[in-house]
Parts: C-alpha cells; structure tokens; sequence
C-alpha cells in the first residue's frame, strides 16, 4: 500500500514564502475601511441635513486615517522611506495606486475634518475670513473623501489577491465585496454611537447595506473556492470568522430593531466595529495559514494540470486530399 501523501518541501521550507506583513497590517485594513466608510458615513448626514453624522463621520474618517498611516509605515523595513513611495505612480502596482490614494483621502479628510473642529476653537484663535472659508472647503473635502472612499475601501483587497498567497489569490472576486461590505458597517457603527436614535436613519441604512455585502462576500470567501476556502473556515481565521458573522448579524439586527432605544443603537455601533476588526483580522491570518502548508499550492495547481491534459484533443492535420 502507498502511503498517504505527506506535503513537505526542501528543507521544511514552505513551497510560497508567506507574507512578512505583521498584524500591523490587519489593523491597517480595518482603519483604513472604517476612514473610508466614515467619511460616507460625514457625506450622508451632510447631505440629510445631520449634523450629529457629519461630525462624527469626519472627526473618525481622520483618527482612523491617522492610524491606518501609522499602522502601513510601522510595517515597512525602513519606515523613514515612506515618502519614496510617492517617487512614482504605477497603475499596475496596487501598493503604489493605494499610496497615492491614501494621500489624497487624508488631504480632502484633513480639510473637512479641520473645518468642523474650527467653531470649537476661541475666537481670537480663528479669523473671520477663517470662518467664512473653511465651510465651503470642509464640504468640498467632505465629498472629495466620500469620492475616494470606495477605492480606499477596495484596494487593500486587490493588494491582497495580487499576491501569491494561495487563499488570498483565490478569493479575488470576492475580497472588494467583503472590504466594501465592512467599510460600510463599520462607518454605520460610527453613525450609531455618535448619533440620537431619530438621527441615525443613513447609518442604519449604510449598516444593512454592509452587513449584506459582508456577510455575502464572506461567505463566498469560505466556500466557494474549494480547497482554497478551507484555510478560512478552520483554525483561528475560522473562529475569527464566524465571530464576525455573528457580530455583524448582532449589529444590523439592533440597528433595525433598536430605533428608539439609544442603549440598543450604540451597542449595534459596537457590534459592527468588532465585527469588521474580527472580519478582517481573519481574511488576514486565513491567508498566512495558507501560505504556510505546501498543500494549498501543490493541489490546486495538480487539479489546473489534470483539467488541461483532460480537454478535448488537438484535431490532427488534414488529410491530403487525391490527385
């Protein structure tokens, strides 16, 4: 009898070197999704006549943007070269595109987010020609970072698949669904704690529509993808996974049911940020498990061969017709 397959590789090594990102990273994605969907979140209430949602959205959009900055510079080997990535604009880099985009956002977030915080200063420390421009500029900035918000949201997922990493690779028409769906959450959790039940009808709006996506992306990412999906749905990114699908079902139920209940509504806020920290955390140690056992590489690639070598034949060459 042959023995079962034993998956190894030379000298214990795995066959696809996993990521050397840290959980700086994990943390990275979620702040840089919950400034992305505060920062909707600031549009919405803006929009609605909101003031309550407009502050929070922008005061949030720029700590998390904040954070997110610290989170992707701490990771680099050489965190005093951060600025050598803004040298170029590669359109085939996701890296490169993100920097750029990242910079952008914080440019339009930072003006938004200095204009609200104006009014709160004394008088003698802002001018009246202060005064009187930084509302349009901090509305021009509001709908600037709303305009970039999505691709913020998204464009960690294309970092993400672009790699090697087997599981990350695989799921790539599934991630942009999970990081959008969880920038919105976690945007609508904002919403929830910052404002009055009455006030709060954009963020449990943003809520349900996260929590669908979220839910529906994660649950592609844990099964439609075969072996590649296995990663996700065991171990640690396993729990954290199935922790986030009940936080964020927890979340959205308590947007909906608690509309009167201010208690209710800022515990669903809660929910939904845990949720998308738990959600994101996990996709990311999903793709490290994965990374690190020789088998998501070695059978996915032997089931490609045997689909090719068992298509249909080649035709032969045509027979040479008589004289």
């Amino acid at each position: 009898m042959v023995p079962p397959a034993d998956f190894r590789s030379y000298y214990g090594r795995p066959i696809v070197r996993p990521p050397v990102w840290h959980h700086d990273i994990a943390a990275y994605l979620f702040t840089g999704g919950l400034a992305a969907g505060s920062a909707l979140l600031a549009a919405g209430g803006d929009a609605t006549g909101r003031p309550a949602l407009r502050r929070a959205g922008r005061l949030t959009s720029l700590g998390a943007l904040v954070a997110s900055t610290y989170f992707l510079v701490n990771d680099l080997g050489r965190p005093e070269r951060f600025h050598h990535m803004l040298r170029v604009a590669k359109p085939t880099s996701p890296m490169s595109m993100g920097t750029w985009i990242l910079s952008a956002f914080g440019a339009a977030a930072g003006v938004s987010a200095v204009a609200e915080a104006a009014p709160l200063l004394p008088a003698r420390g802002v001018t009246g020609l202060a005064r009187k421009l930084l509302p349009p500029l901090g509305r021009t900035g509001q709908y600037g970072a709303a305009a970039l918000a999505p691709a913020l949201a998204t464009y960690t997922a294309v970092l993400l698949a672009d790699t090697a990493t087997p599981s990350w690779h695989a799921a790539y028409p599934d991630l942009p669904v999970v990081f959008a769906g969880s920038a919105l959450a976690s945007g609508a959790g904002v919403g929830l704690l910052a404002a009055a039940p009455e006030q709060a009808g954009p963020a449990r709006r943003m809520a349900v529509l996260g929590a669908a996506m979220e839910l529906y992306g994660a649950h592609r990412v844990e099964t439609a993808r075969g072996l590649l999906s296995e990663p996700y749905a065991q171990g640690r990114p396993g729990k954290l996974l199935r922790a986030g699908r009940v936080l964020t079902a927890a979340g959205v139920a308590g947007a909906v049911v608690g509309r009167r209940s201010r208690v209710v509504s800022a515990l669903s806020g809660l929910s939904l940020l845990a949720a998308s920290v738990a959600t994101r955390f996990g996709i990311f140690e999903g793709g490290i498990a994965s990374a690190r056992d020789p088998k998501y590489t070695v059978l996915p690639q032997k089931e490609r061969l045997t689909r090719h070598s068992s298509g249909p034949a080649a035709p032969g060459p045509r027979p040479t017709p008589p004289a």
